[in-house]
Protein backbone atom coordinates (compact mmCIF):
# COMPACT_ATOMS: atom_id res chain seq x y z
CA UNK A 1 0.00 0.00 0.00
CA UNK A 2 0.85 3.66 -1.02
CA UNK A 3 1.28 5.28 2.92
CA UNK A 4 2.45 8.54 1.58
CA UNK A 5 -0.81 10.79 2.58
CA UNK A 6 -0.21 13.97 0.00
CA UNK A 7 0.84 12.96 -3.54
CA UNK A 8 1.47 15.90 -6.06
CA UNK A 9 -0.31 18.28 -3.66
CA UNK A 10 -2.94 16.28 -3.42
CA UNK A 11 -4.20 15.01 -0.61
CA UNK A 12 -5.02 11.56 -0.46
CA UNK A 13 -7.06 11.10 2.87
CA UNK A 14 -9.32 13.53 1.65
CA UNK A 15 -10.27 12.60 -1.82
CA UNK A 16 -13.96 12.96 -2.60
CA UNK A 17 -16.20 9.81 -3.93
CA UNK A 18 -18.85 9.97 -6.25
CA UNK A 19 -21.89 7.93 -6.05
CA UNK A 20 -22.73 6.17 -9.73
CA UNK A 21 -25.49 8.70 -10.09
CA UNK A 22 -23.47 11.24 -9.67
CA UNK A 23 -20.79 9.97 -11.89
CA UNK A 24 -23.51 9.98 -14.66
CA UNK A 25 -24.75 13.06 -14.44
CA UNK A 26 -21.82 14.45 -14.63
CA UNK A 27 -20.80 12.37 -17.83
CA UNK A 28 -23.62 14.50 -19.64
CA UNK A 29 -22.83 18.01 -18.51
CA UNK A 30 -19.15 16.97 -19.43
CA UNK A 31 -20.06 16.46 -23.00
CA UNK A 32 -22.24 19.11 -23.29
CA UNK A 33 -19.26 20.94 -22.37
CA UNK A 34 -19.74 21.89 -18.84
CA UNK A 35 -15.94 22.89 -17.76
CA UNK A 36 -16.98 22.66 -13.95
CA UNK A 37 -18.87 19.40 -14.09
CA UNK A 38 -15.58 17.70 -15.86
CA UNK A 39 -13.32 19.71 -12.84
CA UNK A 40 -15.66 18.02 -9.89
CA UNK A 41 -15.81 14.60 -12.12
CA UNK A 42 -12.21 14.51 -12.31
CA UNK A 43 -11.55 14.98 -8.77
CA UNK A 44 -14.33 12.22 -7.93
CA UNK A 45 -12.22 9.75 -9.71
CA UNK A 46 -8.82 10.54 -8.32
CA UNK A 47 -9.35 7.47 -5.21
CA UNK A 48 -9.48 5.35 -9.10
CA UNK A 49 -6.07 6.58 -10.19
CA UNK A 50 -4.65 5.68 -6.56
CA UNK A 51 -5.61 2.39 -6.40
CA UNK A 52 -4.32 1.79 -10.13
CA UNK A 53 -0.88 3.03 -9.77
CA UNK A 54 -0.17 0.94 -6.48
CA UNK A 55 0.25 -2.04 -8.90
CA UNK A 56 3.75 -0.06 -9.85
CA UNK A 57 4.78 1.20 -6.97
CA UNK A 58 7.49 -2.03 -6.71
CA UNK A 59 9.32 -0.40 -9.44
CA UNK A 60 11.19 2.01 -7.78
CA UNK A 61 9.44 4.69 -9.30
CA UNK A 62 8.41 8.18 -7.70
CA UNK A 63 4.72 7.83 -6.63
CA UNK A 64 3.86 11.75 -7.54
CA UNK A 65 5.05 10.85 -11.21
CA UNK A 66 3.01 7.78 -11.50
CA UNK A 67 0.29 10.06 -10.11
CA UNK A 68 0.46 12.55 -12.11
CA UNK A 69 0.45 9.88 -15.17
CA UNK A 70 -2.26 8.21 -14.17
CA UNK A 71 -4.38 11.20 -14.43
CA UNK A 72 -3.07 12.12 -17.76
CA UNK A 73 -4.63 8.26 -18.27
CA UNK A 74 -7.88 9.36 -16.67
CA UNK A 75 -8.47 12.44 -18.60
CA UNK A 76 -8.35 10.52 -21.59
CA UNK A 77 -10.60 8.07 -20.67
CA UNK A 78 -13.18 11.04 -19.77
CA UNK A 79 -12.95 12.63 -23.24
CA UNK A 80 -13.23 8.97 -25.04
CA UNK A 81 -15.89 7.74 -22.96
CA UNK A 82 -18.87 6.67 -25.11
CA UNK A 83 -22.41 7.39 -22.90
CA UNK A 84 -23.99 4.94 -25.25
CA UNK A 85 -21.73 2.06 -24.28
CA UNK A 86 -23.19 -0.52 -21.16
CA UNK A 87 -20.63 -0.18 -19.49
CA UNK A 88 -19.38 1.57 -16.26
CA UNK A 89 -16.65 4.70 -16.69
CA UNK A 90 -14.20 3.04 -13.75
CA UNK A 91 -14.41 -0.56 -16.39
CA UNK A 92 -13.34 1.72 -19.09
CA UNK A 93 -11.04 3.95 -17.41
CA UNK A 94 -8.48 1.34 -15.70
CA UNK A 95 -7.34 0.00 -19.01
CA UNK A 96 -6.40 3.75 -20.09
CA UNK A 97 -4.91 4.54 -16.66
CA UNK A 98 -2.75 1.47 -16.54
CA UNK A 99 -1.70 1.88 -20.64
CA UNK A 100 -0.87 5.31 -19.85
CA UNK A 101 1.20 4.25 -17.08
CA UNK A 102 2.84 1.84 -19.24
CA UNK A 103 3.96 4.09 -22.11
CA UNK A 104 5.82 6.28 -19.41
CA UNK A 105 7.66 3.73 -18.21
CA UNK A 106 8.78 2.17 -21.05
CA UNK A 107 9.79 5.41 -22.74
CA UNK A 108 11.41 5.93 -19.78
CA UNK A 109 13.37 2.62 -20.21
CA UNK A 110 17.06 2.15 -19.50
CA UNK A 111 16.92 0.14 -22.91
CA UNK A 112 15.88 2.68 -25.41
CA UNK A 113 13.81 1.00 -27.94
CA UNK A 114 12.77 3.14 -31.88
CA UNK A 115 9.82 5.37 -32.18
CA UNK A 116 8.38 3.16 -34.76
CA UNK A 117 8.87 0.54 -33.02
CA UNK A 118 7.32 1.91 -29.74
CA UNK A 119 4.37 3.38 -31.82
CA UNK A 120 4.11 -0.38 -33.39
CA UNK A 121 3.54 -1.77 -30.02
CA UNK A 122 0.82 0.72 -28.88
CA UNK A 123 -1.22 0.32 -31.85
CA UNK A 124 -0.58 -3.40 -31.53
CA UNK A 125 -2.08 -3.11 -27.34
CA UNK A 126 -4.62 -0.87 -28.47
CA UNK A 127 -6.09 -3.38 -30.71
CA UNK A 128 -5.35 -6.48 -28.70
CA UNK A 129 -7.63 -4.07 -25.70
CA UNK A 130 -10.03 -3.05 -28.34
CA UNK A 131 -10.99 -6.53 -29.33
CA UNK A 132 -10.87 -8.15 -25.96
CA UNK A 133 -13.11 -5.68 -24.82
CA UNK A 134 -15.39 -6.76 -27.71
CA UNK A 135 -15.13 -10.08 -28.00
CA UNK A 136 -14.15 -10.95 -24.39
CA UNK A 137 -11.23 -13.07 -25.52
CA UNK A 138 -7.67 -12.40 -25.72
CA UNK A 139 -6.54 -12.11 -29.57
CA UNK A 140 -3.70 -13.99 -30.96
CA UNK A 141 -0.64 -12.23 -32.80
CA UNK A 142 -1.98 -13.71 -36.30
CA UNK A 143 -5.42 -11.76 -35.98
CA UNK A 144 -3.56 -9.21 -34.66
CA UNK A 145 -0.90 -8.87 -37.58
CA UNK A 146 -4.48 -9.05 -40.13
CA UNK A 147 -5.65 -6.07 -38.41
CA UNK A 148 -2.88 -3.74 -38.74
CA UNK A 149 -2.04 -5.13 -42.38
CA UNK A 150 1.79 -6.51 -40.93
CA UNK A 151 3.86 -9.56 -40.69
CA UNK A 152 3.03 -11.61 -37.46
CA UNK A 153 7.16 -11.52 -37.04
CA UNK A 154 7.18 -7.49 -36.67
CA UNK A 155 4.40 -7.97 -33.50
CA UNK A 156 5.88 -10.37 -31.80
CA UNK A 157 8.89 -8.27 -32.18
CA UNK A 158 7.84 -4.76 -31.04
CA UNK A 159 6.42 -6.59 -28.15
CA UNK A 160 9.35 -8.19 -27.23
CA UNK A 161 11.07 -4.93 -27.70
CA UNK A 162 8.82 -3.46 -25.22
CA UNK A 163 9.18 -5.60 -22.88
CA UNK A 164 10.83 -4.41 -19.00
CA UNK A 165 14.04 -6.15 -18.67
CA UNK A 166 14.34 -8.87 -15.74
CA UNK A 167 17.68 -9.06 -13.75
CA UNK A 168 18.92 -12.38 -12.87
CA UNK A 169 19.22 -11.94 -9.55
CA UNK A 170 15.03 -10.93 -9.27
CA UNK A 171 13.53 -13.19 -6.66
CA UNK A 172 10.96 -15.24 -7.95
CA UNK A 173 10.02 -17.53 -4.62
CA UNK A 174 10.26 -16.93 -1.03
CA UNK A 175 9.38 -19.62 1.33
CA UNK A 176 11.03 -18.17 4.37
CA UNK A 177 14.55 -19.02 4.35
CA UNK A 178 15.77 -19.79 1.02
CA UNK A 179 15.04 -17.46 -2.16
CA UNK A 180 15.02 -18.65 -5.44
CA UNK A 181 16.21 -16.24 -8.21
CA UNK A 182 15.66 -16.09 -12.45
CA UNK A 183 19.02 -17.56 -12.91
CA UNK A 184 18.07 -20.52 -11.20
CA UNK A 185 15.56 -20.81 -14.22
CA UNK A 186 17.73 -20.60 -17.06
CA UNK A 187 19.62 -22.93 -18.93
CA UNK A 188 22.00 -22.78 -20.57
CA UNK A 189 22.75 -25.09 -23.84
CA UNK A 190 25.59 -23.49 -25.85
CA UNK A 191 27.53 -23.43 -22.82
CA UNK A 192 26.95 -25.57 -20.48
CA UNK A 193 30.50 -27.67 -21.26
CA UNK A 194 32.13 -24.82 -19.71
CA UNK A 195 30.82 -24.67 -16.50
CA UNK A 196 33.56 -24.86 -14.01
CA UNK A 197 32.20 -28.32 -11.91
CA UNK A 198 33.19 -30.04 -15.47
CA UNK A 199 36.61 -28.65 -15.30
CA UNK A 200 37.06 -30.85 -12.21
CA UNK A 201 37.92 -34.64 -12.37
CA UNK A 202 34.71 -35.54 -12.50
CA UNK A 203 34.91 -38.73 -11.01
CA UNK A 204 36.56 -37.36 -7.86
CA UNK A 205 34.29 -34.59 -7.39
CA UNK A 206 31.04 -36.99 -7.29
CA UNK A 207 32.97 -39.38 -4.69
CA UNK A 208 32.43 -35.93 -2.14
CA UNK A 209 29.11 -36.53 -2.17
CA UNK A 210 25.97 -38.36 -1.60
CA UNK A 211 23.52 -40.26 -3.55
CA UNK A 212 21.25 -37.33 -4.02
CA UNK A 213 23.51 -34.71 -4.26
CA UNK A 214 25.03 -36.48 -7.49
CA UNK A 215 22.19 -36.82 -8.79
CA UNK A 216 21.10 -33.45 -8.86
CA UNK A 217 24.53 -32.09 -9.76
CA UNK A 218 24.53 -34.18 -12.87
CA UNK A 219 20.87 -33.25 -13.67
CA UNK A 220 21.95 -29.26 -13.46
CA UNK A 221 25.35 -29.31 -14.82
CA UNK A 222 25.86 -32.06 -17.13
CA UNK A 223 21.99 -32.81 -18.23
CA UNK A 224 21.87 -28.46 -18.41
CA UNK A 225 18.14 -28.80 -16.33
CA UNK A 226 16.95 -26.02 -14.61
CA UNK A 227 16.06 -26.38 -10.72
CA UNK A 228 12.35 -26.46 -11.45
CA UNK A 229 12.79 -29.82 -13.68
CA UNK A 230 15.17 -31.46 -11.48
CA UNK A 231 12.32 -31.00 -8.60
CA UNK A 232 10.15 -32.24 -10.92
CA UNK A 233 12.33 -35.39 -12.29
CA UNK A 234 13.76 -36.57 -8.28
CA UNK A 235 10.13 -35.89 -6.64
CA UNK A 236 11.17 -33.02 -4.22
CA UNK A 237 10.78 -29.02 -4.31
CA UNK A 238 12.84 -26.65 -5.89
CA UNK A 239 13.70 -25.05 -2.73
CA UNK A 240 15.49 -28.32 -1.77
CA UNK A 241 16.62 -28.88 -4.76
CA UNK A 242 18.57 -24.95 -4.86
CA UNK A 243 19.62 -25.94 -1.09
CA UNK A 244 21.25 -29.46 -1.92
CA UNK A 245 22.87 -28.10 -4.98
CA UNK A 246 24.21 -25.64 -2.60
CA UNK A 247 25.85 -27.41 -0.08
CA UNK A 248 27.05 -30.35 -2.43
CA UNK A 249 28.55 -26.99 -4.57
CA UNK A 250 30.18 -25.98 -1.15
CA UNK A 251 31.52 -29.26 -0.41
CA UNK A 252 33.26 -29.74 -3.92
CA UNK A 253 34.67 -26.18 -3.23
CA UNK A 254 36.18 -26.63 0.12
CA UNK A 255 37.52 -30.31 -1.10
CA UNK A 256 39.57 -28.26 -4.03
CA UNK A 257 40.96 -25.67 -2.26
Amino acid sequence: MIKKVEISGVNTAKLPALSNKEKNELLIKIKNGDKEAREEFINGNLRLVLSVIQRFYNRGENVDDLFQIGCVGLIKAIDNFDLTQNVQFSTYAVPMIVGEIRRYLRDNNAIRVSRSIRDLAYKVLQIKENINRQTGKEPGIEEIAKELGVDKEEVAFCLDAIQDPISLQEPVYKDGTENLYVMDQVRDNKNIDEKWVENLTIAQALTKLNKREKEIISRRFFDGRTQMEVAEEIGISQAQVSRLEKCAIARIRKAYK
